[in-house]
């Protein structure tokens, strides 16, 4: 066979295999696709999987803070026990204080009982102190056979200012009222370990000898000022319990000279110096002018709230007018006093 005629088969050949191809064309192979319901259960079950997670979360944060509420409730009881707790003590404490005081100052009295001579006798607390009775309290006072008054219960105060007070008003309960009858502011009324008024009588016995007044108070918020007279004294009945006032010192305000040289008022007894009725208006006994620069035996209100009225515990000088005060204490010892 010659060169031409092979390449001539091999031609042919190439022409019979082209027909066929494009009778029978070869189909390409697509990559195979994942089974699509078994892809959507997969992540079916991842939802359902995150959701209880999420519930178990949800659970155990609701369970965590109902554990802490419990916890803070306990500890909230526990603490309102022990506050009470406390109390107590400081109740049996100030009650074993108080009659372990009591029972000193009765010894102290039994073992002073008997007078030597007029030096020694007991008019005061100032007299209790100089006999050695250093422990503020209740005393007894014994009886006055020169003035013909009966022995006297008065509140010591032995620690102030070098000690030796007597108490002659107190005001801190609110449970005693200090609108009375001109008898009795007259006598005296009240408790003494509590809220009384010593007595315009015993004011006029105590006061004969040059005495200082001391008055202490007490506001809401708990601060505390003091205004002192060097020179005190208040006449007898006669002259209306007249007050009579000198010599200020303290850091409250002078808030009582202008009722010095006033006659005492109470009500159903108008004394003061002005033509309204002041111990109605201001609803207490005390020595009124026309009317008040204060009112120390006005009305208890509590918590200093009485802005309508001005018959209040008042004392001008500190918080003015509408302010009524917590605590008051009026005191009294000889000016010639010595600690």
């Amino acid at each position: 066979m010659s060169l031409r005629t092979a390449a001539l088969s091999v031609t042919l050949l190439l022409l019979v295999l082209s027909e066929v191809w494009a009778q029978n064309p070869r189909k390409r192979m697509a990559p195979p696709k994942p089974p699509k319901a078994q892809c959507c259960d997969e992540v079916r079950s991842l939802k359902v999987q995150v959701a209880n997670l999420t519930s178990l979360l949800e659970e155990l944060n609701r369970k965590q803070e109902t554990d802490m509420m419990n916890v803070v409730r306990q500890m909230m009881e526990l603490d309102k026990q022990n506050r009470q707790q406390e109390a107590r003590v400081t109740e049996a404490e100030s009650k074993y204080s108080e009659i372990n005081n009591r029972v000193e100052i009765m010894q102290l009295q039994a073992s002073q009982s008997v007078t030597q001579s007029s030096s020694d006798a007991i008019y005061d607390c100032a007299s209790l102190y100089n006999k050695n009775y250093k422990i503020s309290g209740e005393y007894k006072l014994p009886a006055d056979e020169f003035l013909g008054t009966p022995e006297l219960d008065v509140f010591c105060d032995m620690e102030s200012n070098g000690g030796g007070w007597t108490l002659i008003q107190r005001r801190k309960v609110g449970l005693t009222s200090f609108n009375r009858d001109w008898k009795q502011y007259k006598n005296g009324f009240g408790t003494i370990r509590g809220d009384f008024w010593l007595g315009n009588d015993n004011l006029f016995r105590m006061t004969r000898q040059p005495s200082t007044l001391r008055i202490e108070m007490e506001d809401w918020e708990g601060e505390t000022r003091y205004a002192e007279y060097s020179y005190f004294t208040v006449k007898n009945e006669l002259n209306s319990f007249k007050l009579l006032i000198a010599n200020y010192s303290g850091n409250a305000g002078d808030s009582l000279r202008y009722h010095n040289n006033t006659n005492f008022s109470t009500k159903g007894k108008d004394n003061d110096k002005c033509v309204d009725d002041c111990a109605s208006l201001r609803k207490g006994g005390y020595w009124y002018n026309c009317c008040t620069d204060s009112n120390l035996n006005g009305v208890f209100y509590r918590y200093g709230n009485h802005g309508k009225n001005t018959d209040g515990i008042t004392w001008y000088g500190w918080h003015g007018p509408n302010y009524s005060l917590k605590r008051v204490e009026m005191k009294i010892r000889p000016q010639n006093f010595k600690s």
